[in-house]
């Protein structure tokens, strides 16, 4: 064998070392993933922060596997159009998050994709950019209908609650209430028939498919908003051209950032209006310190085609229909 086949044997051996233990890595997090949000699930669901017997764990299964479908949608729809134009990308990076009992988080902080080689033009970098959340506000779409087609009846929630309609209930402590959305309130108007039981949104954490589905309009919203390198951002940046996309980026940031405000007066005076949320406050100073404002230059002056332009539009519609101002609120007892 030659000096020249030796490293190039060399070189095949280093690599497939190398993607072993890349696969190794994707599915390990998968998996840690995968036991987070089973626990947070478990969690929500049974509203106790345990013990974690095989019997608390399966109470969770329904959330898990829900939450980790969206997100996997959301990722393989970059992942396939990376692939479609030749982009190098990784696979999906699951990322989970501890289930700390008492505690709004949801077992995962979603998962990323990495890109290994440039994105050529416009093109690409919008069909990279809207197929994630096209994908995954379909997944959200497949999981909010097959929940409010088969909310269980009042036994459900009285035996999480057994004085639910006792009159002192939620009176003596904190309520944790889930901002509506356009979407939501629509699904409640045609799913909903009158006089059915449907839970309120102070309850709906304790129903995983509705609980999932909210929380994938949730996080689909917040990809979407038009800044920087999130999706919306790669999206307005392809559709409407470096100088627009700034001016929309910012007025989209001043929004964020009056809502974070807004949440933090309202939540020290107690008004529980319902009209900010101080989390926005966070999200807009990753954005802006991080994530930042302006999106990366793309060398290509090409336009979009009209049916890349109306799906970006439609994109831009799911943002609308995604979206709450207050997607959480805590009211104070009494």
């Amino acid at each position: 064998m030659s000096e020249f086949e030796q490293t190039e044997e060399q070189i095949k051996t280093k690599r497939h070392r190398r993607e072993k233990k890349n696969y190794l890595l994707h599915t390990g997090l998968f998996l840690i993933t995968f036991f987070t949000t089973t626990i947070a699930g478990a969690q929500w669901i049974t509203g106790t922060p345990g013990p974690y017997e095989l019997e608390f764990l399966i109470e969770g299964l329904p959330y898990s596997l829900s939450i980790l479908f969206i997100i996997t949608c959301h990722e393989f729809g970059h992942f396939f159009a990376a692939k479609y134009h030749r982009v190098k990308v990784t696979l999906p990076y699951y990322i989970p998050f501890p289930p700390i009992p008492f505690f709004i988080n949801f077992g995962t902080m979603g998962a990323v994709i990495r890109t290994k080689s440039p994105v050529p033009s416009k093109k690409a970098m919008f069909d990279i950019g809207v197929a994630g959340p096209i994908a995954g506000f379909f997944a959200c779409l497949i999981i909010l209908i097959y929940g409010f087609t088969n909310v269980p009846g009042i036994d459900y929630i009285l035996r999480i609650h057994p004085d639910y309609l006792s009159p002192e209930y939620g009176k003596d402590g904190l309520n944790l209430i889930f901002g509506d959305t356009i979407l939501f309130s629509f699904f409640k108007m045609i799913f909903v028939s009158p006089g059915q039981f449907f839970p309120p949104m102070s309850e709906i954490y304790h129903y995983p498919y509705l609980c999932v589905g909210w929380f994938g309009l949730f996080i689909t919203a917040m990809n979407m908003i038009p800044i920087g390198q999130l999706d919306g951002g790669h999206i307005s940046y392809t559709m409407f051209g470096g100088q627009t996309h700034f001016k929309i980026a910012v007025i989209c940031f001043s929004i964020l950032f009056v809502l974070g405000i807004t949440g933090i007066v309202e939540a020290s005076l107690e008004l529980n209006l319902g009209i900010g949320w101080s989390g926005w406050l966070f999200w807009a100073l990753i954005l802006y310190f991080i994530i930042r404002i302006e999106h990366p230059p793309i060398h290509d002056d090409s336009k979009l085609d009209n049916k890349r332009m109306i799906l970006g539009y439609f994109s831009f519609f799911i943002l609308l229909i995604s979206f709450s101002p207050n997607p959480f609120l805590l009211t104070m007892p009494g």
